[in-house]
Parts: C-alpha cells; structure tokens; sequence
C-alpha cells in the first residue's frame, strides 16, 4: 500500500462554518457517517459507519502509518475528524506529514478552492454531484423538531433510504473526482517545498493558540451595556421606534435639515466636522454603534475549543495568485490595530467586569473593546509572547528586484524610507520631526499607494485627502515619485514585455532573475525561489486605450470565477507580495523549532519559554534566503503577555 484517497461525511450539532473543524470534532455527538476511500488508484470503495459497516484493519492502520501517503480534498478536514475517531484527545491530531491535499495542489496551480470549481475548470469527466449540499444538509446537521418529522432533531439513513443511497453515490464520486483531478495535474507536481510549508503550517493550526476567554466574555458584556447605553440617548435624542435603523436616522436627519445619502463610517466624520448640536451628538453615538466589535468576541465563543486554545485560523495558499496565507474564522490578517498606551489597564477593567470605571474613563467603549480585540490572543501560562516582523518588507522587495540603488543604501543605512523618499521627490533633506518633516507624510503616502503603478487613484483610496493633501498636488506626487524611481517603473514594464512575449510566442523569457513560461494553457511566472506563480488559460486583450494587455481565468472580487486583467505593475504586485511571502516561509522554517502560534503577512508571533530572547529570534528571522543574495532585510520584535502591536 502506498497511497490512500479518502473522503468523509460527518455529523455534529456544531456549526461547522462557525466553529471551524477542531472545535465541530469535540462535539459529543460527532460521528463520521461514510468513509470512501481508494488504495492505490484501485476502485473506490464506500463504508456505511452509519449503518454499522467496520473500516477493513488494513484501512485502520494505514491512517497511522507514516509510509502510506494520504490524500484528500481540504484533506485537513479529513485529517482532524479521523484523529477525533481514533479516539485521540484535544491538542493531539494525526501526523500532517504523511497527508497531501489535492485543495492545496489546485491553489498552486491557480485553481479554484471548491472540488465543484476544480472539475468545472478542468472540464472533468467525473465532476462532484451538485445535489451534495442537500444531501449534507439533510443528514450532517440537526434538523428543526415538526409534526411532519415525528419531533425528531436528527435524520438517519432510515428516515430516507433512499436519499441515503444517493449520498453514498456522492461520498463515491468525492474520491472519484479528487483523484481525476490529481490525473490531470500530475505533469504538474507540487514541489517538495511546498509540501513542507504546508506541513509546517498544518503544525502551526494544530498547535492553535489560547483566548482569554475571560476578557472575551467580559468584551461581551460590556458590549451589550455600551449599546443599551447609546442606544438608550439615541432614542431619547431623536424619539425615534429604532434609532438604530439606517433608514429612520437618515430620516430624522434630514428633517433636521442634515441631508446623506449614507451613514457610512467616512460619511458620518464628514458629517461631524460641521454638524451643529445636537445632531453632532447623534452622529458621535451613530458612530460609536457602529463601531461595535462584539462579533470578533462572539466568534472567539464559537470557535474555541475545551483547552481554551483556537485552531485552524490559516488557510495555506488561501491567497492563491500569490500563495499567501487567508485568514479564517477569526481572520487573525483582519485584526484592528491597537494604539492605546494603558491596554493592561483597559484589559483589566473589561475582565473584571467594572464597565462603570470602563465608562468613566474612556470616551468610547466600543472603540476600547475594538483595541482589545488583539490582546484576547494569550500565551499559554508560563510563557511570553515574542512578537517579531519585517521592516518595510515589500519596499525592500521591489528595491532588490528592481535593483534601485538609493532606496538599498537607504535600507543599508537603517534610514527611513518615508523621508528618503520625500528627499528623492522633492531634492531637498527631510528628517522625521526635522526638517522638512512635514514632506515626510507625503512621502509615505506616495511609497504606499504607488508602487505597483498606481496614480491618482491610488491616492485617494489611500486617504491622501484626508491626510491633507490637495487635489492639485496628487498628479505631481505621482509624477515625481515615479521620477524618483526610474528602475521600478522600468520594472514595471520589463516585466510587461516579458509575460506577454510569454503568452503571444508561446515560450520562456526571463527578466530581472524572473522567468516567465507558457506551458500546456498557463502562464507561469518563476520566482527567484524557484516557486511558480500559475496563470489559467491567459490570452492577449486589447484594452480601452488600444494596448495590448493580459486576461486570464481567476477568482475575482465577486468572488466568482471569472476572467481577469493583468499588465506589468498588477504583476510587479503579484510577484513582489509572493517573494515576500516565501522570505517569511524561509524565516518560520528557520524558527519551526520555537512554537509559532500566529503570523500575519511579515509577523510572527512564538509562544516562547520566559527566558528565551527577542534577539535570537529576529536574527533567525533576518537569516537571507540562499536564493536572495543582496537582499537588505530587518527583523524587529519584542516581547508581551497578550498580543499587540508594538
């Protein structure tokens, strides 16, 4: 026996979009229901566990055996609910080691996440039976009490023999189009590497990492009392049934002469900058509503689990253009920032419940809550957090890559890039509370919003008017930013004229240590690591300018499979975010040894034992990978008894 192709059906009274898979196992009522499985590509055979058919031995041992590969579609699903029936315990799971997931390998490729996406793209022959959901929803979940159904709260395979029978059919045809789809990639492997990160990360979601369920509950019900007291001067404000209605408020404004089209969080500060009394005060308590965080703590409920720990918040190559990671459940990528000097003490007054001091001491209590979002990420007692990241980690990229050699020596030199840039746009120095300090803003906004060939836009969705500056000064802070950096904006467009010779002729081209490969309907575009970036189906367009540009087939913002546009700067993007992603993979291989709990983008956060130091960690993180000779990199950190940003 070498390899093992499964596929499950399961039950639980726990919401499993909710809860997320290691919460759903610990139900007490958890059951696996089918298991369909092929061993060795041989047919695909379907167990009725429900029914009170056993798993052969041989099947058994092989879920333990290191030596047999397991494979599965989102095979960590398979992976948790197996160990739950093996009978091991919370915080123990199957090996990941031995474990491949076809999920995994259609991200790589630049597929859609779904199997039904999979067969769909790929024009399979045996594609996954729509009429699942169904089938899923009528046996895997509780069922409402009725007349009709006897009170029951659970369907059985003898409440419906034969929806039974079609269910089994589509636990089959699971293992039959899993396997199909590894058939088509196969000329594709998923490298070595890959496999390893994704190891490492299924170690890092088993491993999860422990709430302060106490300040969550406490975040909980400060929540309801700040609301039912904004509510409260709401409606004593405005006399209004349900001030917290949009459409009534909006009315109520503009019976008072204060006209809006929206009550969106940008629309109310607007508003706030010139609203007499008391119509400022409904829009401050507008504004405080709506800043209400209780559905992160809400979540935290859902998805902890009995050691008080929450797994299973990253999706490897969840960002699957550049193979970053997505945040799920939680969203730990998402997480509002914290600015507050006096957390502990805020944290401290909301986990013991003293909401009057709360009230007393700040002026918004949804917005403390909000700040205390992060810090209900705890180490586990007896350990310190270590919090270390990257410093300016896509700006470094984009310097190495597109070798412009002022923004190196400014690296080199510890500088600050913001004024750096502002010095190069305007000629003149510029020192962060110095002189010309004031160019400094100006300087950030341009290196965040035109990197990737953005312009005016790009500015304004950047904040660049709030922040001051004036519509007038917009197109020639593009103008001197893109003067300032001549080799980006080349490579920009080198890196155009290389994926569309690509893609027109069919062949290999290679520009600034990038290759980019057409190959049986992808583009490929290879990374200095020597991972690819995968293309579906790309094609030669002509734009509304009448430029030729590229299209391919991707998951859009609609969040729909679709075809997509791409030219030279959206690549740069692509490129420049996926080197960052694999420096921070290289760092977290580098640190496997310490117990990584979570990582954002450039940030890694270890539950580190109380004597073990920041700075060993951040020269483990600042190690340059082989494959990026040249490259300036920084770590900085530092250490904390609850999550926050420094």
């Amino acid at each position: 026996m070498r390899t093992l192709n499964i596929d499950i059906e399961t039950y639980s009274n726990v919401d499993l979009t909710k809860s997320g898979v290691y919460r759903y196992t610990e139900s007490p009522n958890f059951e696996i229901l089918l298991f369909s499985y092929s061993l060795d590509d041989g047919e695909v055979q379907v167990v009725d566990l429900a029914s009170g058919d056993k798993l052969p031995e041989e099947i058994i041992n092989a879920l333990t055996d290191p030596n047999v590969t397991k494979w599965a579609f989102n095979s960590q699903f398979e992976r948790i609910c197996l160990s739950k029936w093996l009978g091991m315990p919370t915080g123990q799971y199957l090996d990941p080691r031995p474990w491949r997931c076809t999920m995994v390998w259609s991200a790589y490729m630049g597929l859609p996440l779904s199997l039904e996406g999979v067969g769909v793209v790929l024009g399979l022959e045996k594609q996954k039976l729509t009429e699942g959901k169904d089938l899923i929803r009528y046996f895997c979940t509780p069922c409402k009490p009725t007349i009709a159904n006897d009170g029951r709260t659970r369907n059985l395979p003898i409440h419906a023999p034969d929806k039974w029978e079609r269910f089994k059919i589509y636990n089959r045809r699971d293992v039959e189009t899993e396997m199909a789809v590894q058939e088509k990639l196969a000329k594709f492997p998923v490298p070595e590497s890959i496999w390893n990160e994704f190891h490492l990360d299924q170690e890092i979601n088993d491993r999860g990492v422990a709430l302060d369920m106490t300040l969550v509950q406490g975040a909980i019900k400060a929540d309801e009392c700040s609301r039912s007291e904004l509510l409260g001067r709401l409606e004593e404000l405005t006399a209004l049934d349900n001030p917290n209605s949009v459409q009534q408020l909006k009315e109520w404004l503009a019976d008072q002469g204060l006209e809006t089209d929206t009550l969106g969080k940008k629309a109310v500060a607007e508003l706030l900058e010139t609203a007499p009394k008391p119509l400022d005060e409904v829009l401050s308590l507008r504004q405080q509503l709506a800043k209400s965080s209780v559905k992160k703590y809400q979540a935290m409920e859902s998805v902890v689990c009995s050691d008080n720990r929450t797994r299973g918040i990253f999706q490897f190559y969840g960002a699957n253009r550049t193979g970053r990671w997505a945040g799920r459940l939680l969203q730990p990528q998402n997480l509002p920032r914290n600015d507050m000097p006096d957390l502990a003490q805020a944290r401290s007054l909301v986990r013991t419940g003293n909401f009057a001091a709360l009230d007393m001491l700040y002026d918004s209590v949804p917005e403390v809550l909000s700040e205390l979002i992060r810090t209900a990420f705890v180490p586990k007692e007896g350990c310190k957090f270590i919090v270390a990241d990257f410093s300016s980690i896509e700006a470094r990229v984009i310097a190495w890559l597109a070798k412009e050699p002022w923004r190196n020596e400014v690296f080199a030199s510890g500088g600050d890039i913001y004024c750096a840039s502002a010095s190069q746009m305007f000629r003149v120095p510029v020192a962060k509370n110095g002189v010309n300090g004031h160019l400094r803003q100006k300087g950030k906004i341009a290196e965040l919003a035109l990197g990737y060939g953005g312009s005016v836009g790009a500015l304004k969705a950047m904040g660049a008017l709030e922040m001051g500056i004036t519509e007038d000064e917009l197109k020639p802070l593009v103008t001197s930013w893109r003067a300032a950096n001549p080799n980006i904006v080349r490579f920009w467009w080198d890196v155009d004229r290389a994926a569309m010779k690509a893609v027109k002729e069919r062949t290999t081209t290679e520009t600034h240590g990038i290759r980019f490969s057409y190959r049986s309907g992808m583009l490929f575009i290879i990374l200095p690591s020597g991972r690819r970036l995968a293309y579906v189906k790309p094609r030669i367009g002509t734009n509304r300018f009448g430029s030729d540009f590229i299209t391919y087939e991707g998951v859009g913002g609609a969040k729909k499979w679709e075809r997509l546009e791409s030219y030279g700067p959206k690549f740069v993007e692509n490129i420049v975010q996926a080197v960052s992603r694999d420096i921070l993979c290289y760092a977290m291989q580098n640190l496997r040894h310490y117990p990584i709990v979570l990582h954002i983008h450039d940030e890694v956060v270890i539950e580190a034992d109380k004597q073990m130091s920041v700075e060993a960690v951040c020269e483990q993180m600042s190690l340059i990978p082989p494959w990026a000779k040249g490259l300036l990199l920084q770590a900085d950190g530092f250490e904390c008894n609850f999550y926050q940003k420094d």
